[in-house]
């Protein structure tokens, strides 16, 4: 039977339950234990495909086609376990699922209420889709102590009595701030925040304090004492130069040895940290350095583009250089104003995005990349708008643009009515948004004597993707014409999936999100490709 360790949060959010969760998940698989990470979202939203970057970040993308919370990355880049649809959930789709059945009669009359309708529904995704798992972390969003997030804490006491303390482990991650005006760190939030918890009805096991310093042992164990923790279950992550050293730094405290004591557990083998220690050595040290514009309009929020930041970083790693990521917004980026805003950089990449702003500021730059032979790389969006900015340029076609932006254009891009998966016809709709898109892992196949082809060194890929709207094939002979190959296809020829410059050093578009797949262990090929192009282009 699965253990299940529940991870909550405390006094402030955003302190890094993600990054906790998936460093302790990487530690217990290095030591041969099946994991599974899962994390459950308090919003009402049934998933965040609809949600603004700005509001949630990063939509992230699974293989099988969900919109996930960010964190899921996470998950997925420090253990390589692949995520699935029943790996999130949020209170949207709980209470969708509820309304659902009742209004199908199966509560046969009854009174539908939170309890034990809801926290029912929540106990039933904590258990559900599990094989043969040693340990199932599950990530509850929020902080203990919203509103939005009771039924979850509820539900995670619930399932805790029903099957055993035995069988199931709380940890709670808070904040112990340092107070700069009176040199001294404070353990009173923390207590705070586990009294808040414990009156929950749940008395955390393990203490997790996100501290800026290390923490003394006077106030660990005043940790210790007023919370009912051991002091050995006092574990202290001091903030990381680089989120590679999490691994590192949770392993130091004897954060898995713990969680294992705590079961009754040994380890089947040694943990592997050289990876790690390589990696951060590589990010911390490397001297040489390139610097990589993302021209995007959502770039004033980091989390926004989360796995792009990481896959470059990834990229950089592979390549021995440090990446610095040149935000720009493209909403301010003017045809006139290009050189200068870029002209320092050695690699330009348009990433995903939906909506007519700041399309123009991204056209401008795609345009430059091209004439300048700058390494380029146009994700999902991105791709878009590199093939109207050559049909207007190149192919002479003026009013070239996106049917999504423009209808009366020239629709250079436009809505996808039906694809294939697995031999299965699926038919887009525009009538609603979320869900609605072509999502997940699909096959492409590549192009002999190709770039790509060069870089993927196979016939066939699969990568993932989340978009509603895709190149007009019939204009493949008059791009091709004229330098710009269509190198990826789908399966059935259909769907447009990779082009790239002929006569250019280094310029992709693919319609997918490879950003999804990279991990720092081992890089996305195309990442990894971009940043030596980018490099050479650094040491002309």
């Amino acid at each position: 039977m699965a253990r299940y360790i529940f991870v909550t949060g405390g006094v402030v959010s955003s302190l890094g339950k993600g990054l906790s969760s998936a460093s302790l998940a990487y530690l217990l698989k290095s030591q041969g234990f099946k994991v599974r990470v899962r994390k459950m979202d308090p919003y009402l939203n049934v998933d965040p495909g609809t949600m603004s970057p700005f509001q949630h970040g990063e939509v992230y993308v699974t293989d099988d086609g969900a919109e996930t919370d960010l964190d899921l990355g996470h998950y997925e880049r420090f253990t390589n376990i692949s995520a699935k649809q029943s790996d999130n959930i949020t209170t949207g789709k709980i209470y969708s699922d509820i309304i659902k059945k009742e209004r199908q009669g199966k509560y046969l009359g009854k009174t539908v209420q939170v309890i034990p309708h809801v926290t029912d529904r929540i106990k039933e995704f904590i258990k559900e889709d599990i094989i043969n798992e040693d340990f199932v972390i599950c990530e509850i969003g929020g902080t203990v102590g919203d509103i939005e997030s009771l039924p979850f804490v509820e539900a995670i006491r619930q399932f805790s009595n029903e099957i055993g303390k035995s069988k199931s482990l709380f940890i709670h991650l808070t904040l112990v701030p340092f107070l700069k005006s009176s040199d001294e760190i404070k353990t009173k939030p923390t207590q705070h925040s586990v009294k808040e918890l414990r009156s929950l009805g749940i008395q955390p096991d393990i203490v997790i304090c996100r501290s800026q310093k290390s923490i003394p042992l006077d106030q660990r164990k005043k940790i210790s004492l007023f919370c009912n923790v051991p002091i050995e279950n006092v574990i202290e992550t001091v903030d990381v130069r680089t989120i590679y050293e999490a691994p590192i730094s949770f392993y130091n405290e004897k954060l898995d040895k713990q969680v294992l004591k705590y079961f009754k557990l040994k380890p089947k083998k040694k943990v592997n940290l050289l990876p790690w220690k390589k990696i951060t050595k590589t990010v911390l040290n490397t001297r040489n350095s390139i610097n990589i514009a993302i021209i995007g309009k959502y770039v004033n929020l980091k989390d926004a583009y989360k796995s792009l930041d990481e896959a470059l970083i990834h990229g950089g790693i592979n390549n021995n250089v440090k990446v610095n990521l040149v935000r720009i917004e493209s909403d301010n980026l003017r045809s006139n104003e290009v050189n200068q805003k870029i002209k320092k950089v050695s690699g330009i990449l348009i990433p995903g995005g939906f909506g007519k702003r700041g399309t123009e500021g991204k056209i401008s730059a795609i345009k430059y990349a091209r004439l300048n032979k700058i390494p380029f790389l146009g994700i999902c969006f991105g791709m878009q708008m590199a093939m109207i900015e050559f049909a207007r340029n190149v192919l002479k076609i003026k009013n070239a643009g996106s049917s999504e932006l423009d209808r009366k254009c020239f629709p250079v891009i436009g809505l996808i009515h039906e694809w294939n998966k697995n031999g299965k016809v699926i038919r887009g709709t525009n009538k609603e948004l979320g869900g609605t898109m072509r999502l997940g892992s699909y096959e492409a196949k590549l192009q002999h004597n190709s770039l790509i082809k060069n870089i993927y060194k196979s016939n066939f890929i699969n990568e993932r993707h989340r978009h509603r709207y895709e190149v007009n094939n019939n204009l493949k002979d008059q791009f091709e014409k004229k330098g710009m190959i269509f190198s990826g296809m789908s399966p059935d020829n259909k769907l447009p999936e990779i082009v790239e410059l002929k006569k250019h050093p280094w310029f992709v578009g693919v319609q997918f999100h490879p950003e999804f797949k990279s991990r720092p262990l081992s890089p996305h090929p195309l990442f990894s490709s971009f940043i030596k192009a980018a490099k050479k282009f650094n040491g002309k």
